[in-house]
């Protein structure tokens, strides 16, 4: 039997589809799906992964003897730990946490365990326990086992793990590689008929970046917690890469903060001619003073007429643009609307799916084996590119180049002809992008006509510009960031044109802009923070943590509070050459250059000397993140005390809420509405309590009154109907609709709920009246909600037997219930 070992469950059922001499049967070893099939005369069993399957940590404690230090794993394991003479040993002069009596704890988070965790061994456990299980029991089965996971670090590191599993269990079987760079027939026949081997260097590089990670990650992230909170409350994260790329951000809004604008003057007039209206600007595109600009309107002032000085017309080519890697797909993605993060979790999508090739790749050169003809031969069953297609397909190809030439990967290209009818929006929105760059890159220049005239009225001289598209080119198939034609119309030198009047108008100089997550994401490579496969995941980290908000990207209080206290007590750590100089020593174990024990030795050093300069300066710290968090958690002024409200958190429901910072002399709180909350500068009007502004998922931002007793927050009951189980039952119970004002959700709740316990969700948004019409399938009542596409009709009740029929709903307009499950505003 064979093994084909693929990174995710989906890339298994596809590669066995591939593979397959008929349909592959789908089965389970134990609780974990596998595919078999059969190929070649021989039975075939393709098993996916999720990811990394073994997790790496630290020991539990570290263990001084005799010997040296040791690293305790629990289950009474040890192994050899490797820690500088330097760092002090038992016995210790006192007793209490992180100290044990041979050693040190280390899973209290305490400062003292932190030299010591700077150099604890990285170790391996399993992650996926039942996956493990069987892997291997499929692979003491296997005559051979192919490792078919992403051809990247990561992947090699996926596969080298899984290989190592395998080799518990079958020593003698050989374990091969499948490289791909699609799951596409074509590539994955290629791969299986070229096996060749696992590539440990680059897994070790992979290896190598899973360990200095870690290893950053927990000690930073454990020190600000620590500073901040004395070792509880919530974890406030650092790392490597997330520090240097937050710095970024917050020394652009310094920038931004420091920028002094300067104030100038711009005329502007309207002019027509041959029935047509443009505007021209005044040829001193900014007055330096408003008496100059002011000058330039009293000469124009009564004028009626202007005299065409000057027509100039050239024509520019504009070149295709180059073929996508990952950081440019994400920079076009960001443009369009899709976040940096959601670009790859769909690209993977289409990728597992075979519609794109491989997301993760700095290529930017089409490799001499990518068969250009047939990628477009599959595009030209695609309607919106047909045409296209047909004009491209038949003259000598000829693809751009981009600056970035690699050979593990072709630039992101489509590998499968995509259906807007079954994709989702999302998914077809990603793969129309790559699809139409991919055309473009085949395509020939745009030529853009550009016309600048001069007109000449009192003295004055105005200049008018206009950009016409002549030649499409690949504008035809690629539109993304075109601007409008701005045509002027046909004007020949010494003419006359009406003058329509000008307008002065006062400007200011603009601060630099923040930047985008697209942009940032480009800055991110430009300084070789991360890499293609990880820079998405760490803005996404800074937004889940808190410490950037909005787009363009905005540092909150608590992010530039990090920034500057790890900026002012361990400069190096915010700047991207360290952190770029690691990228460097990795990428030189990937070419066999260097090791995984001397670039994690190395990076350990680095941190051991931030360490001492952090540890030393632990209250300074501490005191500047206090002052942030204050600041970042105040939603307004209490209306009892005038203290500030501030969003705390429970420790003991781990729930947030609303708190006056006088307390203990003022006890005042209010609970605080689910979803995402931000802070409203106006107070209630009914009762003068702070209000916020309520996000939830897929809703309109709500601004509610904090206090759950105003008259602001109390929505009218409306009784919509008897409720069936107590009439079934012989008692009388009426469903009320209601909002709760904590949470605003809203329902419909029997008034006998003690005995019947019925209650119904309700849609969140639109006035509800009732209809005194009961659903035909379930008996529950049927109410016509408001929303802003006008009268819905539901029956109320989500498990009724036809609410997995289509929403088509109906408009209300003659009697009868909608079978419609959900209104639209839900």
């Amino acid at each position: 039997m064979r093994l084909v070992v693929s990174e995710k469950n989906i890339a298994a059922k596809r590669i066995a589809e591939i593979l397959a001499v008929g349909k592959p049967k789908a089965d389970k070893v134990y609780n974990t799906p596998v595919y078999r099939f059969r190929r070649d005369g021989e039975d075939w069993v393709s098993i996916g992964l999720k990811g990394h399957i073994l997790a790496v940590d630290f020991p539990q404690t570290l263990v001084h003897g005799g010997d040296g230090w040791r690293a305790a794993w629990g289950e009474g394991a040890e192994t050899p730990a490797e820690l500088p003479d330097a760092l002090s040993t038992p016995p210790w002069p006192k007793k209490s946490k992180p100290y044990t009596t041979d050693g040190l704890d280390l899973k209290s988070w305490k400062l003292a365990s932190l030299p010591y965790l700077v150099w604890a061994p990285v170790g391996k456990s399993p992650a996926e326990k039942e996956i493990i299980r069987a892997l291997k029991k499929c692979a003491k089965e296997a005559e051979t086992i192919v490792i078919a996971t992403d051809y990247d670090r990561e992947g090699e590191l996926i596969g080298s793990d899984a290989q190592g599993l395998v080799r518990e269990v079958n020593r003698t079987a050989p374990v091969l590689r499948a490289r791909f760079s699609a799951i596409t027939k074509e590539e994955i026949e290629s791969a299986f008929s070229q096996l060749t081997e696992v590539d440990h260097a680059l897994a070790q590089a992979g290896e190598s970046r899973q360990d200095i990670d870690l290893v950053w990650g927990a000690v930073l992230t454990r020190f600000l917690t620590m500073s901040k909170y004395s070792g509880f409350g919530n974890v406030r994260s650092a790392g490597r890469v997330q520090t240097p790329t937050l710095a970024l951000i917050v020394e652009r809004e310094r920038e931004r903060e420091a920028f002094v604008p300067e104030t100038y003057w711009v005329v502007r007039a309207r002019f027509a001619a041959r029935d047509a209206e443009f505007g021209a600007t005044h040829s001193t595109a900014r007055f330096g003073s408003e008496e100059a600009a002011q000058a330039a309107m009293a000469a124009v002032e009564g004028k009626t007429a202007a005299t065409v000085a000057t027509v100039e017309k050239r024509r520019r080519s504009v070149a295709p643009p180059a073929p996508f890697n990952t950081t440019e797909l994400q920079a076009a993605a960001a443009a369009e609307g899709l976040a940096p993060a959601r670009t790859m979790r769909v690209a993977e999508s289409l990728y597992m799916n075979g519609l794109i090739s491989y997301p993760r790749v700095d290529n930017t050169v089409y490799p001499p084996s990518l068969d250009l003809q047939q990628v477009l031969s599959t595009l030209a069953t695609v309607p919106n590119y047909a045409e296209h297609v047909r004009t491209i397909a038949g003259a000598p190809l000829s693809p751009t180049r981009g600056k970035k030439e690699t050979t593990d990967h072709p630039p992101i290209h489509p590998t499968g002809a995509g259906d807007p009818d079954r994709m989702k929006p999302e998914e077809w929105k990603l793969y129309n992008l790559v699809a139409r760059r991919f055309l473009a890159t085949l395509s020939r220049p745009a030529a853009i006509e550009g016309t600048k005239v001069t007109l000449e009225v009192g003295g004055e001289t105005f200049v008018a510009k206009g950009d016409v598209l002549v030649e499409p080119g690949f504008r035809a198939i690629y539109p993304y960031g075109l601007k409008k034609d701005e045509q002027l119309p046909q004007l020949a030198e010494g003419s006359e044109a009406g003058f329509l009047g000008a307008e002065l108008a006062e400007k200011q100089t603009e601060p630099p802009k923040r930047y985008g997550q697209g942009g940032l994401i480009q800055e991110m490579e430009k300084r070789g923070l991360g890499t293609k496969a990880t820079r998405h995941s760490i803005i996404e980290r800074l937004y889940d943590v808190r410490y950037v908000e909005s787009d363009p990207i905005e540092p909150t209080c608590l992010g530039r509070a990090v920034v500057d206290a790890l900026s002012a007590h361990a400069p190096r750590i915010t700047t991207p050459e360290m952190t770029s100089e690691l990228e460097a020593e990795m990428d030189a174990i990937a070419s066999g250059r260097s090791t995984r024990r001397e670039v994690v030795l190395h990076s350990r050093q680095l941190l051991a000397k931030v360490m001492e300069d952090l540890i030393a300066n632990v209250e300074g710290v501490g005191e500047v993140l206090r002052e942030a968090v204050t600041e970042d958690a105040k939603v307004g002024k209490c209306p009892h005390s005038g203290h500030d409200l501030l969003i705390k958190s429970s420790i003991k429901t781990r729930s947030n809420f609303v708190g006056c910072s006088g307390w203990p002399e003022c006890d005042r709180t209010y609970p605080l509405p689910q979803g995402k909350i931000e802070p409203v500068p106006e107070p209630c009007a009914e009762c003068g309590t702070p209000q916020v502004s309520v996000i939830q998922f897929r809703q309109k931002p709500q601004v509610r009154c904090l206090d759950p007793e105003c008259a602001s927050n109390h929505e009218p009951t409306v009784d919509i109907g008897a409720c069936a189980a107590c009439e079934a039952a012989g008692r009388e119970g009426r469903l009320i609709a209601q909002r709760n004002p904590r949470t605003l959700k809203r329902f419909a709740r029997c008034t006998g709920y003690e005995e019947c316990k019925t209650s119904y969700p309700l849609p969140a948004q639109g006035a509800i009246t009732a209809t005194g019409e009961r659903c035909e399938a379930c008996s529950a009542p049927v109410v016509v909600v408001e929303t802003r596409r006008g009268p819905w009709r539901i029956c109320i009740d989500m498990s009724c037997p036809l609410r997995d029929e289509p929403k088509k709903g109906r408009r209300t307009g003659g009697r009868g219930g909608s079978r419609s499950r959900r209104a639209p505003s839900e």
